[in-house]
């Protein structure tokens, strides 16, 4: 398996690359948000994920580890297959997919082509708690300011619900919202708790 590929580019397409590394030219499958990172540039690090088909080895490139660790999540959901996830990562940006998951935003995600209300479905039911856990989440989460989420977290405390639940609420809503006030994240709180 390849980790990345890091080499010079000798054709880049919105739909692939080919990068050349040592004298060899891998052709690399690629989305439209990672082809407008690496408009303009000669050389490039691209994190890689390998599909060994029984008709074709296909490389999948990311300009982040944190790209290609969603792409790997939707493509354990059952219907999403690597073209589709692609297709997703053309469509939105890995923002997007994150909130989107977190926020159950069905519609957000069956606006992407090929992908229908069941698939969506299904996308947040499997991913929402693997998204928060992993370090995609905890890098939404921990941008946001730590004292405003401890502040909100005790208020809610004091108000008599259990801490656990407290703070996965309040890790969704900072994800998804991190520029609010301690007041609005009670209020948002206290509607799903």
């Amino acid at each position: 398996m390849f980790e990345y590929i890091k080499g010079s580019i000798a054709a880049l397409k919105p739909s692939h690359i080919i990068l050349e590394a040592n004298s060899v030219g891998y052709f690399i499958h690629i989305s439209l948000n990672t082809y407008t990172q690496l408009s303009g540039r000669e050389s490039v690090k691209l994190f890689i994920h390998q599909v060994i088909r029984e008709d074709a080895h296909l490389l999948y490139g990311f300009s982040t580890e944190t790209e290609r660790e969603l792409f790997r999540m939707l493509i354990s959901v059952n219907g999403i297959g690597s073209n589709t996830a692609i297709m997703m990562f053309s469509s939105l940006s890995p923002e997007e997919i994150r909130n989107a998951i977190l926020n159950e935003n069905v519609n957000l995600l069956k606006s992407v082509k090929g992908i229908g209300i069941k698939t969506a479905q299904r996308v947040i039911i499997d991913l929402k708690d693997k998204v928060v856990k992993s370090p995609i989440g905890e890098q939404i989460v921990n941008t946001t300011d730590n004292t405003l989420r401890n502040e909100a977290l005790s208020a809610l405390v004091m108000l008599g619900f259990m801490k656990k639940p407290a703070e996965k609420e309040l890790d969704k809503i900072l994800a998804a919202q991190p520029n609010l006030s301690v007041e609005n994240v009670i209020k948002l709180a206290l509607k799903s708790l």
